[in-house]
């Protein structure tokens, strides 16, 4: 049956919100042992089972993460207005009423959806595994949910379930398939809006109630109806104790006791992996897996007008970064209410496809690097290799890997055939390389050697013109709150301590004067932070004024710098006040010396 008014829809949700109960507790009953006999404790997992089971996650490096549903439809405007902030949050930034989101199910069509498409893009992306939203903070289910009628297959025109159709497609093309669902925050079911205010008085409810009756039996029923699920992505904990978490734990380990989930369940459960969102982490995460999220533009789910996409570079740069840490890559697409990628997202995904088949070997199946930093790129490696992600290829062709092993053997992973000379020298092994960068975004050098990698702490170079260059990406972080985000264009935001600093090391073979620039940016209200910048015993201050917002970056001249000594000098910026939000966000401080 198609629902032709959304009152009819409604009607249905009260009724179904009567008897939900009753229905799980019969469900129950049927799953129920036959006997009184006491079913034993599971053991607890041991290391080794633990690593058979994140074997295929750790393997991967690179999922695709999609946010799909029913802001679909509005795609960033309600009423005629653009509505500020991430496309799948709509319902709550626009405060619209319950009745009225609804009512964007009579306009959801997806006809053009094709599963094997989707499941094929990915993996001509050079993509591992998948991860969708199953149901999202407005309550809006995408599968066919006998829990809620609040969902594609029974609320709307298109009457499917995508779900199912992806499972299949998935099986078909050898992808791991994953849900995410939203199981504290529900602006779409009574007692479900517990994140911020509630706007509509038909969201009032018993949060306990709600998760018994929609919340629970809804990841039961993801759980069952698919197959084998690889992972499970919950999100916003909010109100999650430990009493309240347990049955989903339960539920879990008995209806995939193999599924990998992450740390947003609540209540104190670690989950397998920890998930930072939109930055990735300086030094990764030692001791646990995790996975960095990330959108290709500004929103997660789709708008229309969102066309501040990153570049190929920045995305190719991101993943080398994350799988030089140890981490996995699950970049986001946000499809359109006709179920199709938009096309900037094809293009890119294209071009990544490009180089992860000829590069891929260098991601896939390896570990995280065994150097600090690198002033050209990022490392990974595997049992006597190492992978060498060229950002910024040599002008001399001389790469310099700060180690003191010899390499046996070196060579482009696009061109095995012809080997490169290797030199050994104090600060490391020099391999001579072509002029010309074979990839204009990232080259891949490999380097086979004897043993574990023994690095040598080298710290940055002084460019041959004498330019000292402190970039974001290479800086030592000091303190509880600053983050590196980005990849190839990263910078050192979340500094909301004033007590927090960034420093370099760097080999000086020029000592002098320098002139200070200084590249940042500082949404308004949260100017007028005061700092130094160090080398040594010396410095020079400054004093940051406001952008217009925390992505708009500007260049100023801070003043000269000397620097004294040769060797290795540590240079850092330190802030002395903070009157607003944040410090600022610090992409680079460059160093041109003064003639």
């Amino acid at each position: 049956m198609k629902f032709r008014t959304i009152e009819t829809l409604f009607v249905i949700l009260a009724l179904v919100t009567l008897t939900v109960p009753a229905r799980v507790a019969a469900a129950e009953d049927t799953n129920a042992p036959a006997s009184n006999t006491k079913t034993e404790e599971p053991k607890p997992e041991t290391k080794e089972e633990r690593d058979a089971r994140m074997k295929w996650w750790r393997e991967a490096r690179f999922g695709m993460f999609i946010h799909w549903g029913l802001y679909a439809v509005p795609a960033g405007t309600w009423n005629g207005k653009q509505i500020g902030g991430i496309g799948e949050w709509i319902m709550n930034n626009g405060k619209i009423p319950m009745k009225d989101y609804a009512n964007f199910a009579t306009q959801f069509d997806p006809t053009k959806f094709n599963a094997d498409t989707w499941v094929k893009t990915a993996k001509d992306a050079g993509m591992k595994y998948m991860v969708i939203t199953s149901k999202h903070h407005d309550g809006f289910a995408m599968f066919h949910s006998k829990t809620s009628p609040y969902n594609i297959y029974d609320a709307t025109p298109f009457k499917r379930d995508p779900l199912a159709e992806l499972s299949a497609a998935c099986k078909k093309q050898g992808m791991k398939l994953g849900f995410y669902y939203s199981q504290c925050q529900d602006w779409g079911h009574p007692g479900g809006a517990i994140y911020g205010t509630q706007w509509d008085p038909g969201q009032a409810g018993d949060y306990d109630e709600y998760l018994k009756t929609i919340a629970l039996p809804q990841v039961k029923e993801i759980l069952s109806n698919y197959g084998p699920v690889a992972a499970l992505w919950w999100d916003t904990p909010k109100d999650m104790s430990k009493e309240r978490a347990e049955p989903f734990v339960q539920a879990v380990k008995k209806l995939q006791p193999n599924i990998i989930m992450n740390n947003r369940l609540g209540g104190g459960f670690a989950g397998d992996t920890e998930t930072p969102e939109q930055f990735i982490p300086a030094t990764g995460f030692k001791g646990r897996d995790w996975e960095t999220c990330m959108t290709m533009n500004d929103t997660w789910g789709y708008k229309s007008y969102d066309n501040d996409w990153k570049s190929t570079a920045t995305l190719l740069h991101n993943l080398c970064d994350i799988a030089s840490k140890g981490g996995n890559y699950l970049l986001n697409v946000g499809p359109t209410a006709e179920g199709v990628f938009p096309d900037p997202i094809l293009q890119r995904l294209k071009e990544i496809g490009t180089w992860m088949k000829a590069n891929g070997e260098s991601i896939y199946g390896t570990s995280a690097s065994p150097f600090k930093k690198l002033s050209w790129g990022r490392s990974t490696q595997k049992p006597g290799k190492l992978y060498l992600h060229v950002f910024n290829w040599p002008a001399d062709g001389k790469l310099l890997v700060p180690m003191s092993n010899k390499v046996t053997r070196a060579y482009l992973l696009t061109d095995p055939g012809t080997e490169l000379t290797s030199t050994a020298t104090d600060t490391g092994a020099v391999i001579q390389v072509p002029a010309t960068a074979p990839d204009p975004i990232v080259s891949v050098v490999v380097a086979e050697i004897d043993g574990t990698p023994q690095p040598l702490d080298a710290g940055l170079q002084q460019d041959d013109n004498g330019t000292i260059r402190l970039n974001a990406s290479d800086a030592d972080i000091v303190g509880g709150t600053a983050k590196l985000e980005g990849g190839g264009e990263s910078n050192i935001g979340y500094w909301l301590d004033v007590n927090d600093y960034v420093q370099w090391k760097v080999k000086v073979t020029k000592a002098g004067s320098f002139q200070v620039d200084l590249n940042y940016a500082c949404d308004k209200g949260s100017g007028g932070s005061e700092y130094k910048i160090t080398a040594g015993d010396e410095s020079v201050s400054g004093k940051i004024d406001e952008t217009s917002s925390w992505g708009d970056y500007r260049t100023v001249h801070v003043g000269t710098l000397k620097v004294d000594n040769e060797g290795m000098v540590t240079f850092a910026v330190k802030p002395s006040s903070k009157p607003g939000q944040g410090v600022m966000n610090l992409r680079s401080v460059v160093l041109k010396p003064v003639q």
